[in-house]
């Protein structure tokens, strides 16, 4: 049996959050998301059913079984497949009327201005340790005046910080600079969480190796934070509702049942957050 598609109807209970003025103007805005994995994946097919209408994609990886426990294209028929080719058609299932234009190399220097062409909002979904391309993509942000959100998952939980045009910038909170990748994972991860919320139950410290790139992850974690960043979209495209800039950010946790609002003015330089970083560094030390 054959089905047409009808944006209106696909879309009806949308309605009542957002008036039919508002669903127009979703439908006519578009949204870049860099990397189709574990976040990045959930936030478009997320996106795509609150009815956003066009989107610029880029992953350069393929599916494998290591990916099965949080990221939402990852399925035995999809293992070996192109992320951004599996997601693209994901979200066509959704709505069929999608623009979606795919950057199956991912994003580096040679494709940045055509990823942000004609973009209203850029939603991180990069691997915690893509940090040359994260700092490119936060870069072009705040050069092209395009709201950005990054939305961690941490543990069971969601970090989540906006980075708005005319605020501080992604490079001013975390502060990378030309930095080793080992500090920049530390500054990130602080960064993202003063609270810390997910250290108290991490049941197993050796599974996280900041020299290895590896750590662990839960599809929780995951669909918290598409959930939040599209919150956090709505109210950006739709001017609607408060927007909480960096350095003010929150962090959830589901498992410990707790919501801590975060300020740290200065972001990397706030005395908090060197003290906390210099705690962090002396446990790595005692753990190794």
């Amino acid at each position: 049996m054959s089905h047409d598609f009808s944006y209106q109807q696909a879309f009806a209970r949308n309605i009542g959050w957002v008036t039919q003025a508002e669903q127009s103007v979703l439908r006519g805005k578009r949204i870049a998301i860099a990397g189709m994995g574990g976040v990045g994946g959930v936030h478009l097919l997320t996106l795509a059913r609150l009815g956003v209408g066009a989107f610029h994609i880029a992953d350069f990886d393929t599916f494998d079984i290591a990916n099965f426990n949080r990221q939402v294209g990852a399925t035995m028929s999809t293992l070996g497949l192109p992320k951004v080719e599996v997601l693209a058609a994901m979200a066509r299932d959704i709505n069929p009327e999608l623009q979606i234009e795919r950057f199956p190399t991912g994003v580096d220097g040679s494709n940045l201005a055509q990823f942000f062409d004609g973009v209203d909002l850029y939603v991180d979904g990069l691997d915690f340790f893509a940090f040359g391309a994260r700092q490119a993509t936060f870069a072009a942000c705040a050069r092209l005046g395009i709201p950005a959100i990054t939305a961690a998952p941490l543990g069971m939980g969601t970090a989540v910080l906006n980075f708005l045009p005319g605020k501080m910038t992604f490079e001013q909170y975390f502060g990378w600079g030309q930095l080793p990748d080992e500090e920049k994972a530390l500054r990130f991860l602080v960064g993202l969480a003063p609270a810390g919320l997910h250290a108290a139950y991490l049941v197993d410290p050796s599974s996280i190796n900041l020299k290895e790139q590896r750590g662990p992850s839960t599809i929780m974690g995951c669909e918290l934070c598409a959930g939040a960043a599209a919150t956090e979209a709505l109210k950006i495209l739709l001017n609607r509702g408060q927007v909480d800039a960096a350095p003010r950010g929150y962090h959830f946790d589901a498992y410990r049942n707790k919501l801590v609002r975060t300020w740290r003015p200065g972001g990397h330089r706030h005395p908090l957050q060197r003290l906390t970083m210099m705690l962090v560094k002396r446990r790595r030390k005692e753990q190794t």
